[in-house]
């Protein structure tokens, strides 16, 4: 019967900084984590109360020596590269976001990491030529990729669940059909789509709603998946997708709708990107934003700290927050209605996507995507599953309006 050990009391040859991991690892309030050093000893730490079981398996020692100097980034960094694995990377996360204090805690050397990853963060700041560098580094992967694991309607943001029980693509559509009621748009109506994927809202909005929409986007990939649904599904006489950005769009629309492209936006184009979308409004017409957000208690903490998902994922990505978008939105013009909140829908989401992402690991594999590439996508699909189970995270459906 193996030893589980509970103190690193008496213990030697301990890999540099595990005693410091550790210590860490002992503040969980719930749950419990353990750990399999490479030499087979294995560690446990306990939280006060029941909560998720995790094991990590470490084959890299330097694993803890990353942890405390690079924090977050070195660790996911260490998945990606096998320095350490786990049996069920969900459960992992959600031990880790349930009520526990961070495992990527301030540590020394984080700073001057962190300050270094900011400044090359900033090189990807969203003007127009590199915001369409950006948007093609992560959905120019190809259709086909995408196409594997997501729904059939292929919808690449957060669905709107009302039981749990639904099918993906049904909470997909009912998550496209508050955001036309919540514009307040009828049939014949012309609405804008910053930001339109693959075309989801589009086809939903026109086919089942009767609107015209004229969609957005600065992926080719998508542009031209979109354009030839819109002609599969007869619908390019009330569809234009045009490969544009939103900065460069004319006229005036009876509705504007945006699905987790102000994510793509950058802080520092926010006051434009509201602009945008109040000088696009016809006086009386509303917007409808779904944005992905921090608490405003996180935001200062955030936004001076490049994280995973910044640096692999999402380039020039940066999330927003209640307070200073309702601020910005206001100071453009716009008028604040109301915000709907569904961050559990999206934690769902994340878990059916992950599920099926691995299920059609082997085509995937098969079009070129290592392992590290896999590890990548896990490590993003459960990290952000898990941030919204917490409430780490938020997702909202934002109504604004042009008096």
């Amino acid at each position: 019967m193996e030893t589980i050990l509970t103190s690193l009391s008496g213990q030697y040859d301990l890999p540099r900084y595990f005693a410091q991991a550790f210590a860490r690892a002992e503040r969980l309030n719930k749950g419990r984590l353990d750990v399999t050093l490479p030499d087979g000893r294995q560690f446990r730490a306990e939280g006060r109360a029941p909560g998720h079981v995790a094991h990590l398996h470490v084959h890299d020692p330097d694993l803890f020596a990353r942890l405390i100097r690079e924090g977050d980034v070195g660790f996911a960094e260490s998945y990606m590269e096998g320095g350490w694995s786990t049996p069920d990377l969900q459960a992992f996360m959600d031990l880790i976001n349930d009520d526990n204090p961070s495992v990527y805690d301030e540590a020394v050397g984080m700073r001057l990491v962190r300050a270094l990853e900011r400044l090359r963060h900033g090189f990807r700041a969203n003007s127009k030529a590199q915001a369409r560098k950006n948007i093609s580094y992560h959905y120019d992967l190809g259709n086909d990729f995408y196409a594997l694991w997501l729904d059939p309607s292929m919808t690449y943001s957060s669905a709107l669940f009302s039981t749990g029980n639904e099918s993906l693509e049904d909470a997909q559509e009912a998550k496209y059909a508050a955001m036309v009621d919540r514009m307040g748009v009828q049939p014949g109506d012309h609405v804008l789509e910053i930001g339109c994927g693959w075309g989801g809202f589009a086809e939903y909005a026109a086919q089942k709603r009767g609107l015209r929409v004229t969609g957005l986007t600065i992926s080719q990939a998508q542009h031209d998946f979109a354009t030839a649904r819109m002609a599969r599904c007869g619908l390019s006489d009330r569809v234009e997708i045009r490969m544009q950005d939103y900065r460069d769009t004319e006229g005036q629309f009876d509705g504007i709708a945006s699905i987790e492209m102000f994510e793509a936006v950058g802080e520092k184009y926010w006051p434009r990107y509201f602009r945008a979308v109040h000088e696009r409004l016809k006086p009386g017409a509303k917007a409808v934003i779904q944005i992905i957000m921090v608490p405003d208690a996180r935001f200062a903490s955030y936004r001076n700290h490049v994280d995973f998902i910044q640096k692999y994922i999402f380039p020039g990505g940066m999330l927003g927050a209640p307070s200073p978008v309702r601020q910005i939105a206001q100071g453009q013009g716009l008028r604040y209605i109301g915000t709907h909140d569904f961050g559990p829908s999206y934690s769902e989401t994340l878990r059916r996507w992950n599920t099926s992402f691995q299920a059609q690991w082997p085509q995937i594999s098969a079009m070129g995507y290592d392992l590290r590439f896999k590890r990548m996508w896990e490590f993003y699909l459960t990290s952000c599953a898990s941030a919204f189970a917490s409430g780490t995270c938020d997702v909202t459906q934002l109504v604004l309006d042009r008096p």
